[in-house]
């Protein structure tokens, strides 16, 4: 079993940064592919980006290449999304993610992650 508590997010201004946290229980993080991934109301969950294991692949949305950074600290099992050049679109809830079991799906997709974090509310301002 993996526990993911989430934390930093909060009412930004556009154009202002935000950097959200995830620790993980357990003591195998540092064996996991790890995702953000946000919903907005009304909409369905959508990839954010991704981390693998080894840290050699990152991945992210074409809506937020260039702003926003995934990165790990796996002595502190956690993870991070560094949020930067926010827009209004940008709001949503924002899960992390750990995916233990290395399944098929892509990482870019919800079926992949087996253990999610309970969300923590992003809200940009214009």
């Amino acid at each position: 079993q993996v526990q993911l508590v989430e934390s930093g997010g909060g009412l930004v201004q556009a154009g202002g940064s935000l950097r959200l946290s995830c620790a993980a229980s357990g003591r195998d993080f540092s064996s996991y592919n790890v995702g953000w991934f946000r919903q907005a109301p009304g909409k369905e969950r959508e990839f954010v980006a991704a981390l693998t294991w080894s840290g050699g692949r990152i991945y992210y949305a074409d809506s937020v290449k260039g702003r926003f950074g995934i990165s790990r600290d796996n002595a502190k099992a956690t993870m991070y999304l560094q949020m930067n050049s926010l827009t209004p679109e940008d709001t949503a809830l924002y899960f992390c993610a750990v995916d233990s079991r290395f399944t098929t799906a892509p990482l870019t997709t919800p079926e992949r992650y087996d253990y999610w974090g309970q969300g923590t509310q992003v809200t940009v301002s214009s």
